[in-house]
Order: structure tokens, then C-alpha cells, then sequence
């Protein structure tokens, strides 16, 4: 059925034309565009009729406007709580115009239809995301009035507009302008969003008090953590993407949600064809890693999975050594710094035969930029992405979606507890390792399971990811590495289950390994590192990343 005979199907018989816009009813905390929209009402013949701090905008702003309490023979009271909440509202905004009893009943009672509502709600959202909110607070800014006007004009979109959001405003006005009214297709079009829009604000303020008082599962048992009973998750479509992970699939990006830091998401591009679906992953997961690294730090990723990273006094310096890590691999690849992309680190990018996808970066020195853009095929391809200045991520929900349903936990985040860590043999760690083992550590938890990695002056130098077996990612993370592996650190993201990962560890030269422990066979373990003499330290932590 198409949306034309959708709507006749709706009306019924004796179907009206669309309703002239004759009174309008605003009320909206936001005021973004109001002034604007406001003026271009009353320049096409409408009457604003309004509440409260929207009333006192217009009028500060010399625009005629309309008092609700006056129309309705009814004041606003309770500071504001009651106000719109009443039948000549209502009533005003939900007659059908094709039914003669809906038009007498207006006639009857002195009631003005109201075509045209515009409408969006308390800043609920705004205020938790505030340090130190109270429940008391968040309680006032729970809108009553609002979702019901809006809900009420989304309902009866066959002859009444909804606006929800300022970037609605330029739309409906333009359709104002030339009709007097709006086209069917646009109502219809902004009632969706508004339904959209109370469906969010409700599902904040279910999820913020189920966070606030957690109570009981719905399986009787007693709430452990914050973790919600129902999981409401609001996202709005930010871009179509060309394709998915492959060119069969649909794909495109979704924002929403509170974030501890900078994203991908609000990222800034400066350069490049647009993000693939794969451009994204990569460049969420590279700067997930380089925020949780010491010192200036680059990190090049390669499907999920970083081939190279370093840590180091210098950020050019940091360029050259992660790139060197694994140059092979490193063709094509998704770079994150964790600073700011200087000359220097520009400079080396461009050398001859180097190339990558994109970049992430708090920021790019101008001259860094504009050096970059001096090399043809970064020019044309290479997307260049800032998110600004990089906090420490917190733990926050990490979902994962399953057939027929949603896994949910706490993004690993959390510092190390260095506090834990124990030497296990008999020969101990040199304290002029204490930051390689820092680094080491910091990497493997960024790893694909089983994850192996193999650094040596904070350079990740070899890495086994994602294999079945853990002793096939140290054989693979020592291949990588090849001669390099002498003298390096392993690090491990659980425990090794044999000590025939420490043979070849040993066989390769490598200087100390670091790993969770807790292994039915960790004695055997460390007794194959004492017959070596090399040191191993147990962190008591694991960093499964699957």
C-alpha cells in the first residue's frame, strides 16, 4: 500500500485537504533556531501561542506571541508543571478536520486548532551526564507536559505538525512559506521522529533510576552491580556507508550513548574518501589502544589487531619504531597517536613506499598537515580524523550483539594494579625493565585471544593473535620478530597451560615474560623459566579480548 492511499485509508471518508496553519503552539527548552523559525511563522500569518521561558524568549525578541494560561482561562502553577496540560490544548491538536462532530464540539467549545507543535523536551540527559547530580534534580527534569503534547500532535499527524529538533525548523518553514501548510509526506516523516525522540527520553530516564536504585532481577535475585534489568538502546543514523565488512552488506553508522572521551564518532575528518564500515572498526580500535598507552605512543593496526606500537620520549620517534614493527604488515594499515602528528612524524610517513589508510590523532600540526597533503596518494585516499584532546578512559557498557540477544559488560579499561604483581622465579625482573614490562603489559591486553606479544624498547616487535592454541601465537609472535626476539619481552594475555611455551621463548633469547598465572601446571611453568634462568612475573589479572 503506498503512503498516499495509507493516508486516505487513516482519514476515512471525506477525506480534508491539509489544515491551513493558522495557531501554533511552541514550547521548547532548546531555543536553537527558535528566533528564526518564530519570525518566519508570524511573517506567513501564524499565531504562536506559548508557556513560560519560551513565552519570555519571543517577547525579549519583539515577536508576538500568544499566552497559553490567558487562552485556556487557566494559570500555570507548581512552578511550571502544570501549564499545557489542559482540554483546549489537547482538544486543539488532535481534531480530525475530515469529521464534522470533531469540528462541532471545537465550535462548541471555543477551541482553536492547533496544526502546527513545536516541542522538545527537559534537558533530562544533559543534566545526568553533570558531576554530582542528584536524584532531586533529575526528578525535575523529567518532562510531563511535553512527551504528551508531543505524542498527541505525532498521533494526529494526518493534519497536525510535530517539531522536535531545530533541524526540523528549515523544512517545515519552507513548506509554510509556499502552502500555508505542510505536505503529508513531511508529516509523516516527523512523526516517526517524534515517537523516536519520546522513546529515547523515556529509555534515559528508565535506565538512569534503574542505575540509581538497582533493586532485584527480575529473577528475584539481589541486583550486584548497575547493570540494568531492561536495556534500552537509542542510536540515531549518522551516515550510510557504501558497504559492510563485505560489498553484499548493508551497513551504516548509528550515534548515541555516553562516551568517557573522545570517539570516532565525533571525530573531525580533515582529509580522505569517506570511512568504510572496516575504516571505523579499525580507527575505534586504535584509539581505544593508544589512550591506554604511556608517554607519547603510536599504535598500526591490521584487521583489529595491532602489528605495530611504540612507546617513546618522541612521537616521530614513536612513528618510526611502530611502523618498523612489522613493516609487511604495516602496508595499509590504520595508524593512532596518542598525540599530537608533528612535522617529523610527517616527514617519516612520507617516506617512499610507506603508505596507510588513515590516521587518528588528538590533533596535526598545520605544517604536519599540509606536508602530508603535498604526497599524491595520501591526498586522494588517506583519511585524516581528530578527536582533540585524549582523557583517560573509564568503564563504561561494551555490548555485543548474539542471535537473540545482547551480551553486556564493563569495557577493560582499568589501570593495571601493578600492587599485584609477583616475581614467580628465582631469577627477578631488573628494574630497568620496569617500563618495558608496563608497555608489554599495556599492548597484550589489546590483542585478539590467545594474544602473545613480544616487545623491546617499548616496539612491539612480534605478535600472535587469535590462535586456537596459546603456544601457536608465541610460535608466530617469534617468527615475526625474528632475530629481534633476543632480549625482548612476552607478554601473555592468560596462562600459559604447558611450559612448552616457555621452551621456545627460551630458544629464542627472549629476556623476561609476563603473564596472568592461576594454571593447574603454573609450578611446571616456572620451573621451566628457572632451568632457563629467565624471569617471570605474575600479574593475578587476564585480559581475554575475544
Amino acid at each position: 500500500m503506498s503512503a498516499s492511499t495509507m493516508a486516505e485509508a487513516e482519514a476515512g471518508p471525506g477525506l480534508a485537504a491539509d489544515p491551513q496553519i493558522k495557531q501554533a503552539l511552541i514550547s521548547v527548552s532548546d531555543k536553537t533556531g527558535l528566533e528564526e523559525l518564530a519570525r518566519g511563522l508570524v511573517e506567513a500569518g501564524v499565531t504562536i501561542y506559548s508557556t513560560g521561558g519560551t513565552a519570555k524568549f519571543l517577547q525579549q525578541h519583539r515577536i508576538p506571541v500568544q499566552d497559553v494560561a490567558e487562552y485556556t482561562g487557566f494559570p500555570e502553577m507548581m512552578d511550571g508543571r502544570v501549564k499545557t496540560l489542559h482540554p483546549k490544548i489537547f482538544a486543539g491538536i488532535l481534531c480530525r478536520h475530515h469529521r464534522a462532530d470533531d469540528l462541532s464540539s471545537m465550535a462548541q467549545h471555543g477551541i482553536l486548532p492547533f496544526t502546527l507543535v513545536v516541542v522538545n523536551l527537559y534537558p533530562f540527559q544533559e543534566t545526568i551526564r553533570q558531576a554530582g547530580v542528584t536524584v532531586a534534580a533529575a526528578v525535575e527534569q523529567i518532562d510531563i507536559g511535553g512527551p504528551s503534547l508531543v505524542r498527541a500532535a505525532a498521533k494526529n499527524h494526518r493534519f497536525t505538525t510535530i517539531c522536535t529538533s531545530h533541524t526540523q525548523y528549515a523544512a517545515v518553514l519552507a513548506e509554510i512559506r509556499e502552502t500555508g501548510t505542510t505536505t503529508l509526506k513531511l508529516r509523516q516523516r516527523l512523526m516517526t521522529e517524534a515517537f523516536a525522540h519520546t522513546a529515547a527520553y523515556d529509555a534515559a530516564i528508565s535506565t538512569y533510576f534503574q542505575q540509581q536504585w538497582p533493586g532485584e532481577s527480575e529473577a528475584g535475585e539481589t541486583a550486584t552491580s548497575n547493570l540494568p534489568n531492561t536495556l534500552h538502546l537509542t542510536y540515531h543514523k549518522q551516515a550510510e556507508l557504501r558497504y559492510g565488512e563485505n560489498p553484499h552488506q548493508l551497513a551504516a553508522l548509528y550515534a548515541g550513548g555516553a562516551t568517557s572521551g573522545p570517539s570516532i564518532v565525533t571525530a573531525k575528518q580533515l582529509n580522505g574518501k569517506e570511512l568504510s564500515y572496516n575504516n571505523i572498526l579499525d580507527l575505534d580500535a586504535a584509539l581505544g589502544m593508544v589512550r591506554l598507552l604511556p608517554d607519547p605512543a603510536v599504535v598500526v593496526l591490521k584487521h583489529n589487531n595491532p602489528c605495530g606500537a611504540a612507546s617513546n620520549d618522541s612521537i616521530s620517534e614513536a612513528t618510526r619504531l611502530a611502523m618498523e614493527g612489522d613493516p609487511v604488515s604495516a602496508f595499509g594499515s590504520i595508524l593512532g597517536f596518542n598525540r599530537t602528528v608533528d612535522v617529523a612524524s610527517a616527514q617519516y610517513l612520507c617516506t617512499p613506499g610507506l603508505f596507510v589508510e588513515a590516521i587518528v590523532a588528538p590533533e596535526f600540526e598545520p605544517a604536519a598537515l599540509e606536508l602530508l597533503l603535498t604526497v599524491p596518494k595520501w591526498k586522494a585516499n588517506v583519511r585524516l580524523m581528530t578527536v582533540g584532546t585524549l582523557t583517560n578512559p573509564q568503564p563504561e557498557p561494551q555490548y555485543r550483539q548474539i542471535t537473540g540477544g545482547v551480551l553486556v559488560q564493563q569495557t577493560d579499561v582499568l589501570p593495571m594494579d601493578t600492587q599485584k604483581w609477583e616475581t614467580v622465579t628465582v631469577a627477578r625482573v631488573d628494574e630497568s625493565l620496569r617500563s618495558e614490562l608496563l608497555f608489554a603489559w599495556a599492548m597484550v591486553r589489546q590483542v585478539k585471544s590467545n594474544a602473545i606479544t613480544l616487545s623491546k624498547d617499548r616496539a612491539l616487535i612480534g605478535v600472535g593473535a587469535g590462535q586456537m592454541s596459546r603456544v601457536d601465537s608465541v610460535r608466530i609472535a617469534i617468527e615475526k620478530a625474528g632475530a629481534k626476539a633476543a632480549g625482548s619481552i612476552l607478554a601473555s594475555d592468560a596462562f600459559f597451560p604447558f611450559p612448552d611455551s616457555v621452551e621456545q621463548a627460551a630458544a629464542a633469547g627472549v629476556r623476561a615474560m609476563i603473564q596472568p598465572g592461576g594454571s593447574r601446571r603454573d609450578e611446571e611453568v616456572i620451573a621451566a623459566c628457572n632451568q632457563h634462568q629467565m624471569p617471570m612475573i605474575f600479574t593475578k589479572t587476564r585480559h581475554f579480548k575475544h
